[in-house]
């Protein structure tokens, strides 16, 4: 019975073993498989790191991390100053690399190195430039500091040689616009980059195709930077990494009905007449969901619509914001095709799903007896639950109702094959078609997808509605800023029936379609495409010209009939930075033409005015160098990623899976293992 034992065991073990070195060979062959060998953020605990970092391959302790905001809110612009303090608690030299988000549409174009009571003032540069610079002045030894944009709501702070024990501090300024709708103002802080979906095979030798990175996922061919945008992501417990702490000064000039945040709880007080001061309540907060802060005038203060303007250097720069008149002064609605396109994918799990589901049953039962409809669901793959869109009956609606009810989250993101099936790229006379898009947009290909939309939008609108704590900002407002809707955030399951209220009555009742600007000279406008109006939702028009503007002739159409309204501009209100927010949205612009080829210089154009206006891009970046030596360039300097707080409500189950997976792909080697002792027990059976 002994040596049967010893037999069998040695055979499941040569067994096992053959498995094991075929596994590591299919996979060396087999580019498919080779994800498998990304490392997960599932493995990372709190303050250790299981990224590629100090070469004697040993997980380190990442530099802990405090962020400072600070917002002074005027009109409609917002300046915020954002201080970043890395504490290195080891007892070695270390790099910090950090990966978070801004504002979609900010305009980064300051930033300091602090170095205890001394500062260094960043410079705009080239990306390249400025990388050379930061990489030289780190392995000089020299303190330095350098911000590069990823997305346009995500960027990336290095900081070198951080002493060991000692702190450094990197203060980053930029500017955004105010959103207002439907009598509401308001303004969101990102606080977290939620794990983007990665499609794509992993290519070889990623690290040096776009300049290193040191995230979860590997480089793929649909996502050749998935590395950079892909930061770890702290799962342990014990005190949150990244706490966060907010001073906002409210300059609204007239007294306000309320100020208030709906996801953090906060403390206002008004230090003068319409002068408001906000903080949060506990000082401090985790960084795992968005900020938003929401104010509104008192009645009989707001206005029907604005101009604003700045001279700076040799043009003049304005900014024009037309508001709806009442609902009940607008006309009738017309027939509508709705669709309603659903993320079912694993980042949806947990809160997310709830809040779209809720969202969809009030789209359905708004819906009126003339319109059509139809639901498109996709995660690794998209369906519709009818071949065309259908009318409004009430077995249709109860079909539809039940198939929502039943949706589960689980699997990837391919939100490209859902935009293709949403958008048809046909003209629709007499309808007006509505595609109404619910996701957290968590994907790196936004690229990808914005040449879809403007492949096959044809006459339809795209309307996004952002799900969860951290949605994809950039993505979500420039999905609908190229179909000419508007994009709504949702953050709290409490906020659906508000939000989605808000929106549904908004589609319901366009104000006018079809809008066209005649200034009555040459202007560079953005956007080209002016959006519909749509009751509460303001159309925000920025606009550079050569020459003063003093009036601008503004068409459209209303319920059918040709309106049209000339608008002076001669006695706008001076309003410092407008040439920012022009810049900015004219790199948006430009950053679309990247896959259209009608802009073949669309890369230079972007770093011109980069430079020009002193702006962080995708081509440009801060980079602020010491002079003088810090750490011997003997002594070892450790590169170290922080790690970001997992978006509040997600589950890390659904994303990254049960198993923690490591540089190694230990779990599918041990699964082959237990396979080949299986399969020799068989055999062994067999031949007894």
């Amino acid at each position: 019975m002994n040596r049967w034992i010893l037999r069998t065991l040695a055979l499941a073990w040569a067994g096992g073993l053959v498995f094991s070195l075929l596994a590591m060979a299919l996979l060396a062959v087999w580019p498919g498989m080779a994800a498998a060998e990304a490392v997960s953020p599932a493995s990372v605990k709190q303050g250790s790191l299981f990224m590629r970092g100090a070469e004697d391959g040993q997980v380190r302790q990442a530099p802990l991390l405090d962020t400072r905001v600070d917002m002074e809110i005027t009109g409609i612009l917002a300046r915020v100053r954002v201080n970043q303090e890395f504490h290195n608690i080891t007892d070695r030299w270390q790099e910090g690399i950090y990966v978070f988000p801004l504002p979609e549409d900010a305009a980064v174009d300051h930033m300091r190195l602090w170095i205890g009571e001394r500062f260094i003032e960043g410079e705009i540069r080239t990306r390249e430039q400025a990388r050379q610079e930061y990489e030289q002045a780190r392995d000089a030894g020299r303190q330095a500091s350098l911000v590069e944009q990823e997305r346009p709501n995500m960027f990336t702070t290095s900081v070198a040689n951080i002493p060991p024990g000692a702190s450094v501090r990197v203060e980053i300024e930029y500017q955004q616009n105010v959103r207002y709708d439907a009598g509401l103002f308001s303004l969101r802080f990102p606080m977290v980059v939620g794990p983007r979906y990665i499609p794509g095979v992993p290519v070889q030798d990623s690290e040096k195709s776009v300049g290193g990175g040191m995230g979860w996922a590997r480089n793929t061919g649909q996502v050749p930077d998935a590395a950079r945008i892909t930061p770890p992501v702290n799962l342990g417990e014990g005190r949150p990494d990244n706490a966060v702490s907010l001073n906002i000064r409210l300059h609204a000039g007239l007294p306000l009905s309320f100020v208030d945040s709906p996801y953090h709880p906060v403390t206002v007080r008004e230090v003068a007449d319409g002068e408001y001061q906000v903080e949060l309540e506990q000082g401090s907060t985790p960084a795992n969901r968005d900020f938003v802060l929401n104010w509104q005038f008192a009645p009989g203060t707001d206005t029907s619509a604005a101009w604003f303007t700045e001279s700076y250097q040799d043009y003049y720069y304005g900014l024009l914001m037309l508001v709806p008149p009442p609902v009940e002064k607008l006309p009738r609605s017309p027939a509508r095709e709705v669709i309603l396109v659903v993320d079912v994918s694993g980042s949806m799990e947990g809160d997310s799903i709830i809040q779209a589901k809720q969202a969809l049953e009030l789209a359905l039962k708004r819906l009126g007896p003339d319109d059509r409809f139809n639901i498109i669901r996709f995660n690794h793959d998209a369906y519709s639950l009818y071949p065309a869109s259908v009318p409004v009956t009430a077995a249709n609606r109860a079909r539809a109702l039940a198939w929502v009810r039943g949706l589960r989250a689980d699997g990837g993101t391919e939100m490209r094959k859902a935009m293709a099936l949403a958008l048809d790229g046909k003209a629709h006379d007499g309808l007006l078609r509505q595609v109404v898009f619910l996701t957290d947009g968590d994907v790196g290909n936004e690229t990808a997808l914005f040449q879809v939309i403007e492949d096959k939008l044809g006459d339809s609108r795209l309307f996004t509605v952002g799900i969860g704590s951290a949605p994809n900002g950039y993505f979500m407002s420039r999905a609908a800023e190229h179909g000419r809707g508007s994009y709504t955030y949702i953050g709290d399951v409490a906020e659906v029936g508000e939000k989605m209220q808000r929106l549904f009555l908004q589609l319901e009742s366009p104000a006018l379609t079809d809008i066209h600007l005649d200034w009555g000279q040459q202007v560079e406008q953005w956007p080209q495409a002016v959006p519909d109006l749509y009751a509460g939702e303001p159309v925000l028009v920025a606009v550079r010209s050569e020459q003063p503007l003093d009036g601008v002739a503004l068409s459209g159409n209303a319920g059918g009939q040709v309106w049209s309204q000339r608008l002076r501009t001669a006695s706008g209100e001076e309003r410092p930075g407008l040439h920012v927010l022009w810049a900015r949205r004219y790199i948006r612009y430009l950053m679309g033409q990247e896959m259209s080829g009608k802009v073949t210089d669309w890369k230079q154009r972007i770093q011109a005015v980069a430079l020009e206006h002193h702006l962080v891009s995708r081509f440009t970046s801060l980079v602020a160098v010491d002079k003088t030596p810090a750490r011997s360039v003997e002594e070892m300097l450790d590169s170290e990623p922080v790690p970001t707080a997992l978006p509040k409500g997600w589950s890390a189950n659904a994303l990254f899976g049960r198993l923690p997976q490591t540089a190694t792909p230990a779990d599918f080697y041990l699964l082959l293992g237990i396979l080949g002792l299986l399969t020799s027990l068989l055999l062994y059976r067999r031949r007894a």
